[in-house]
């Protein structure tokens, strides 16, 4: 049996342009996917499996569709006593929980409205959410992080009437879901809602600005036909994993509503933690037929030796939510023999293009356009972008497109998200090649433009990410007086890596050589975490506000760091774990020879600005005398005169000190030569 026959015209294509041109989606009048999907499921086959939970904790689950249309039925005359009615809005904080599954159901049924959101929030995100979407109900999991952060929320949000808690044991804080709603009647009463009634609402990143509130409808569902069928490449019968928490709307692309229109169970794993290792393991032991994860998560299993045995069951796999670097799909085919095939849509959506199962996989490529949406790329002046030019990623035509949100809103404002031309604008860079393939560039407020090169931070994000000491990065521009930017590379290394010199050109070169040379990054910084939005996407704006200039003019040789204040020369003296005061960067020599280049380069002002990094690392503001530090980071002035950042984990403090006062800190006669030699240049 295909319930998806009652929703396509036609299933299966001979070819992406017979794809493209000719699937048609079917819209009943009054789609409802409690109705329509799980009960019609259960009626049809009811023995049929719809999800397959489990954790680390060797706890499994099995529920077919008559389970799930049972429990949502209790849940939902639950729901209803609660006095949670048609077009209430009511907040999930549940992971992978196997009650959202059925929660989520029993919400739609009723005509209530989901908000996902993720367990990670802290408090006052979580405030945010219930106060700009007018909650009636919280319902969270019994874990001590979101315990606390909702604890006394209550009294903080005036609308929110109930605190719902999911567990396996007893709960003593607001209502104890499992032990309630069991006891209740089943509902089988529908909502009679339209199609054009609220179904679910994201809250959007928010890589600038307070996140909105992206509404969509209820014929959203029948979009992720897309996503399950074409793009995830999902059987009828088979069983689907797509790892996501349940507050990121990569969940409702690859856990619930396409996979189960097309008859597709889910494998539901629910790790307190992603681990590479017990990820594999969890794939060997349960088998699914297709797997859509995020690009990190291929690249953490192949860091932790991936071999084919683990996925040899996998048919088909998928990827979604951030670019996925060329170099990873090649290593993973070379070890599987299958590629990745990759998606690029928002919360906003369904993917607006993808390597669909009829297409040949171009690594890196985003693919071509999905028969949902009319895609064209628009370049600033306000003209649609030829071959292979650049230009934003819009939808044109949006109004009519099954799958895209229905509006935003924002502070109680709705505001369209179509403008008057009736264009969607993703925000995205992206060209299309000779054959109709897109590429993604980069958002379109992260290009870079330096010394007339317009650069994307993604192609050097995939080249870095491929170094084994490189865990995760950022490519930013820096403002330069020169260049006008400067290429920035905020690299969170992986471990057993230190940051040292030698790291610093080892990377450097290693772009030079695996894409264009003036790509590559002219700054490094090392980061112990990447500012990130709750779906784990890295916020920019927040990664140059934590490198922001010191107003404090500063520059360096070697690694001597001095700054003129109050018409004298001053010089920071760093002292090691080992005891000693020294200008030397640990182990770093520089012979005379490049001291002396790299002074009087700073003497002829040739050099670039140096600047210390004053909030990212929590440094702490130098007194005149005196100041503490957690960690230093050194600026090398090269003969190049070209600027490297190195963070010196080995320090412990330093000091701002007098030409005087330093002379007389420093105990290595060499250094005492070079603080004489420097200080006879800048005097």
């Amino acid at each position: 049996m295909e319930l998806l026959e009652n929703y396509l015209n036609k299933i299966e294509f001979d070819n992406y342009d017979d794809f493209k041109e000719n699937l048609k989606i079917i819209i009943p009048d009054d789609f409802d996917f409690a109705r329509d999907i799980v009960d019609k499921w259960a009626e049809l086959e009811p023995d049929k499996l719809a999800l397959l939970y489990c954790n680390d904790f060797n706890e499994e689950k099995r529920y077919t569709f008559s389970d799930i249309s049972r429990l949502s039925k209790k849940a939902a005359t639950y729901f209803l006593k609660l006095g949670i009615k048609k077009g209430d809005r009511v907040l999930t904080l549940l992971r992978r929980r196997a009650e959202y599954w059925f929660i989520a159901v029993a919400l739609h049924r009723i005509g209530a409205v989901v908000v996902p959101a993720s367990i990670q929030l802290t408090k006052k995100d979580v405030l945010y959410r219930l106060k700009n979407a007018h909650v009636k109900a919280l319902i969270a999991i019994d874990d001590s992080f979101v315990l606390k952060q909702i604890d006394g929320i209550k009294e903080e949000a005036e609308e929110l009437k109930h605190v719902i808690i999911v567990s396996d044991k007893a709960q003593s804080i607001g209502h104890d879901f499992n032990r309630e709603f069991i006891k209740c009647e089943e509902c089988n009463t529908y909502s009679g809602l339209t199609n054009n009634d609220e179904m679910i609402i994201y809250f959007t990143s928010g890589t600038s600005g307070y996140p909105k509130m992206a509404v969509h409808n209820r014929r959203y569902p029948l979009g992720h036909i897309i996503t399950a069928k074409y793009m995830q490449a999902v059987e009828n019968n088979g069983l689907h994993i797509t790892q996501a928490d349940s507050g990121w709307a990569k969940f409702g692309w690859g856990n619930i509503y396409g996979q189960w229109i097309c008859g597709s169970a889910i494998l539901g794993y629910d790790p307190i933690r992603f681990d590479a290792y017990r990820f594999r393991k969890m794939l060997k032991k349960y088998k699914p037929t297709t797997m859509c994860v995020p690009p990190t998560m291929y690249r953490l299993m192949l860091t932790d030796g991936l071999e084919a045995d683990d996925v040899k069951d996998i048919k088909h796999f998928s990827t979604a939510g951030e670019p996925l670097s060329g170099e990873i799909n090649k290593e993973f085919f070379y070890l599987t023999n299958h590629y990745i095939f990759e998606a690029f849509g928002q919360s906003e959506s369904t993917p607006f293009t993808c390597t669909f199962k009829y297409l040949d996989v171009k690594p890196a490529s985003m693919g071509r356009p999905s028969p949902l949406y009319d895609i064209k790329l628009l370049k600033s002046d306000g003209t649609f972008a030829k071959v292979n030019e650049p230009g934003e990623v819009v939808i044109t035509n949006a109004r009519q497109a099954l799958g895209l949100l229905d509006h935003y809103v924002l502070n109680d404002q709705r505001i369209d998200c179509i403008d008057y031309k009736g264009i969607y604008h993703t925000g995205d860079i992206a060209y299309m090649d000779n054959d109709g393939y897109y590429w993604y560039v980069s958002r379109n407020d992260d290009m870079i433009k330096s010394s007339g090169y317009r650069i994307g931070p993604f192609e050097i994000e995939s080249v870095l990410n491929t170094h084994p000491a490189v865990t995760e990065s950022a490519i930013i521009g820096l403002p330069d007086p020169i260049r006008g930017q400067i290429i920035c590379a905020v690299i969170h290394l992986a471990e057993g890596y230190k940051p040292s010199y030698d790291l610093t050109k080892e990377l450097q070169d290693y772009v030079k050589v695996n894409t264009a040379p003036y790509k590559y990054p002219r700054t490094i910084v090392y980061a112990k975490e990447l500012p990130k939005t709750t779906s784990g996407k890295i916020i920019r704006h927040d990664i140059l506000k934590q490198i922001e200039i010191n107003p404090v003019k500063e520059k360096s040789c070697g690694a001597i760091i001095y700054k003129y204040e109050n018409g004298g020369l001053r010089f920071l003296i760093s002292k090691h774990k080992q005891g000693h005061y020294s200008f030397t960067k640990g182990h770093v020599e520089h012979d005379e020879t490049e001291v002396e280049t790299a002074l009087r380069e700073i003497k002829e002002e040739t050099y670039l600005d140096v600047k210390l990094d004053t909030g990212f690392r929590e440094i702490n503001t130098y007194s005149p005398k005196l100041g503490t530090i957690k960690d230093v980071i050194y600026f090398i002035a090269t003969p190049t005169s070209e600027k490297i950042i190195l963070q010196e984990h080995e320090i412990k403090e330093a000091l701002w000190l007098d030409y005087n006062e330093a002379l007389k800190t420093i105990t290595n006669d060499s250094d005492k030569e070079i603080l004489k030699k420097a200080y006879a240049y800048l005097k």
